[in-house]
């Protein structure tokens, strides 16, 4: 095999080191090709065997985790997740992280991060209808958070807007864990025809490979790469690994693949993400166990001069890989060009197992695709397990300030107006979340609600996790998180369907972070069997750290569920004066791992609250019963901050156009102390309203289930008032909710 004509630097440890291979994936290399790599083919090694594109450390625990049920069409392995939601429609969903780039270069890494996550969708066939997004940023104080929270916020928003695809939910919080190292995980969820899914297995000696989309040019070289390494104070000089996106081509993309879907011209199709050519064409042959010849002089590109090596490991955006039927170019390329994207033929399939790339007449690359596809590195790395914290006895906390009333309404206040439970308007104001005119329910809620066209059904969407639970313990962090997503879509009365993940961790080389992300896996997988509630897609993102300082363990989740009536959905809202407010669930004041306890006593210590998923699961599906039934006017999961943040946000969330609100009168009795009762944050429970004619049948459905239920008081006035002697204005509370990020933002 002749090398490519061009003088290349000679591979030395340093330059095997800068590809992040270790020495023994180097010689693994040497052994697989039977020689030294050249410098293309060493950067195709690089990308391939990275933890972001081959899952080296992680996919050992990942096969753990459920992935089937009747209603899965397609699970982990492709582009997209793919569920059957009934009447021959299917929804298809993924969520992405965009770490890396986002702190490089907030913007164009949070744009991108968006319209790689809708290729991942519309690959599979789908038409996009939804987007949310998960968002952890540093201390509020930290000198970078406010110009990265502007950034990111800026870019989802650019890109989103101009694609036409309404940014629905998603959260937005603030640690100093990720002070240095920021989360971007980038959630879309399409819909599809059952009988009409796209898949990336290439098949057919002879059959033409196809690129479409933009030109290729140099940003990007070596993102997947940058995604798989930690950072130091050199971060800011890999910004020329940030790729550039352009959203009004991704439209064009959009609307020319669906076209072309339309046809039977397409045998196998996938996105150019990470790793760009390289991972979609070793991707697709290696599936379909076929070989593949490239040309890259075919190859559109932007800039001159461009080496087999960049053309290869470049992720210029809005770019796909198509196997088309032989004979069918012409009628593919008409479509494209009608569009005015770039459509060329750079190559065919062939059955000998190889990748072949030339370039100006030479060989550039030779390689076998099996062992760089399929047979990546796997590691079972040593971990070690999180100690389990002391519980907190929630009549131990020595807290005099909210043992009388005027104390919690003060406590109430303080964390309403936190950074974590302040109101994300701000964020959601920037995103058009109305587009399409499908959006149900908009921000803000337990879940975002997107109709379903032709239909009366809609998709419930949450994205959710508590990374302060799977930090204390991470086993039962890693329940909450699917347990919490299940009750988000359980409160707007859908039926959860299954969900796709985002794992965020620090660097797996260290068993401490390692056994977090075992562990929460550990945790997923329990809540996944218990609650009926496969994975069907998913990325890992390791290396979340700064100078060896980790982000907290986040495994955000992204959830899917059905509401197969629309007129049968719950809000969060307050609806009635006098209306019953019944509480769902125990109430056992846990303030380990609380927002209580970090926001006004200081510490962060305790164990998380204990996840029992067979209450869960009792609880759940009788909430979901009676809202079905009609008996419940709204609903809200108790969760962060307990049980009188969820009574207020829903008395927040009533506010009319003209600002007038409803508020409540709420009797919060019980053997526990005040403080625990109103602020645990104990789990599987729900704050219902209930017209008082219903009040008593839904108690009696309740005690015959076994679910526990209690009247904690009624709707009423505009203030919240406990137990009659202490009263809070709503809108003071609306005021300071509302108040912080703008204030913050504004500096």
């Amino acid at each position: 095999m002749n090398g490519a004509a061009v003088t290349e630097p000679a591979t030395t440890p340093d330059l095997i080191a800068a590809h992040g291979l270790s020495e023994a994936e180097y010689r693994r290399a040497q052994e697989v090709l039977g020689r030294d790599p050249n410098l293309t083919e060493l950067g195709i090694f690089s990308v391939m065997w990275s933890e972001h594109c081959s899952y080296k450390s992680s996919k050992k625990w990942l096969k753990t985790l459920p992935t089937e049920a009747p209603w899965v069409i397609c699970g982990p392995g492709e582009n997209a997740g793919v569920i059957d939601i009934g009447d021959g429609q299917a929804a298809v969903f993924k969520m992405e992280s965009h770490n890396h780039p986002s702190f490089i270069e907030p913007y164009q890494g949070a744009a991108t991060g968006v319209g790689g996550i809708l290729r991942d969708v519309f690959t599979m066939g789908a038409r996009p209808v939804a987007n949310l997004s998960c968002l952890r940023f540093g201390h509020p104080d930290h000198p970078r958070t406010r110009h990265l929270v502007a950034g990111v916020v800026a870019g989802i928003g650019g890109y989103g807007n101009c694609v036409g695809v309404p940014t629905v939910g998603g959260e937005c919080t603030f640690h100093e864990s990720y002070n240095g190292n920021i989360l971007v995980n980038a959630m879309t969820v399409g819909l599809a025809d059952a009988d009409r899914i796209f898949y990336s297995t290439a098949a057919g000696a002879g059959n033409p490979l196809v690129y479409v989309g933009s030109k290729t040019g140099r940003d990007g070289i070596h993102g997947a790469t940058m995604a798989s390494a930690e950072f130091d104070e050199t971060a800011e000089e890999r910004r020329p690994t940030v790729q550039v996106g352009d959203p009004f081509t991704e439209k064009l993309l959009l609307e020319a693949c669906l076209e072309l879907m339309a046809t039977d011209a397409i045998v196998a199709i996938q996105d150019m993400g990470a790793a760009g050519l390289t991972s979609s064409s070793f991707e697709m042959a290696g599936k379909g166990g076929m070989g593949v010849e490239l040309d890259l002089d075919h190859v559109p590109q932007r800039e001159t001069g461009m080496s087999p090596y960049e053309i290869m490991l470049s992720e210029s955006q809005e770019r796909m890989l198509m196997v088309l039927q032989r004979g069918r170019e012409d009628e593919a390329r008409r479509i494209f060009e009608k569009w005015e994207l770039d459509f060329a033929v750079v190559g065919k399939l062939t059955d000998t197992g190889r990748m072949v790339v030339r370039m100006n007449g030479e060989v550039a690359a030779d390689l076998p695709i099996a062992p760089l596809a399929n047979a990546s590195p796997e590691y079972d790395r040593p971990w070690a397990t999180t100690a389990p914290p002391e519980q907190i006895p929630a009549d131990s906390m020595n807290a005099p300030e909210t043992k009388d009333f005027e104390g919690v309404m003060d406590v109430l206040q303080r964390l309403l107006a936190s950074p974590d439970l302040a109101s994300k308007r701000w964020v959601w104001d920037q995103y058009d979340h109305l587009v399409m005119g499908r959006t149900v329910q908009r921000p803000g809620g337990d879940a975002a609600v997107v109709r379903v066209p032709g239909s009366r059904k809609a998709l419930a969407l949450s994205a959710d996790c508590t990374p302060r639970y799977c930090a204390a313990f991470p086993r039962t962090g890693g329940a909450q998180a699917v347990a919490e997503s299940w009750r988000n879509l359980t409160a707007a009365g859908a039926r959860p369907l299954a969900i796709t993940d985002c794992m965020n961790f620090g660097s797996p080389e260290r068993p401490e972070i390692m056994g977090q992300f075992v562990e929460c896996i550990e945790g997923m997988r329990k809540a996944c069997l218990a609650l009926d509630f496969p994975v069907v897609s998913g990325n890992v993102s390791f290396y979340n750290e700064t100078n060896g300082a980790a982000i907290q363990p986040t495994p955000a989740i992204g959830a899917v569920g059905v509401i197969d009536d629309i007129e049968s959905m719950a809000t969060i809202a307050l609806k009635g004066d006098g209306n019953a407010l019944v509480l769902i669930g125990e109430c056992r004041g846990h303030l380990g791992a609380s927002l209580y306890l970090r926001e006004i006593a200081g510490r962060s210590d305790g164990a998380p609250p204990p996840v029992d998923l067979e209450a869960e699961r009792r609880n759940g599906d009788f909430v979901r019963l009676q809202i079905f039934d009609g008996r419940v006017v709204s609903c809200h999961d108790v969760s962060d901050g307990g049980l009188l943040v969820a009574a207020a946000e829903m008395a927040l969330a009533s506010a009319t156009p003209t600002g007038n609100m409803l508020g409540a009168l709420l009797h919060l009795e019980d053997d526990l102390p005040l403080h625990a009762l109103a602020f645990g944050e104990d789990q599987g429970r729900y704050v219902l309203e209930v017209d008082q004619s219903e009040v008593d049948a839904l108690m009696a459905a309740a005690d015959a289930v076994g679910v526990p239920v209690r009247r904690i008081g009624r709707c009423g006035g505009t203030a919240l008032t406990v137990n009659g002697e202490q009263t809070i204005s709503l809108f003071v509370l609306r005021r300071d909710h509302e108040g912080w990020l703008p204030s913050y933002m504004a500096g």
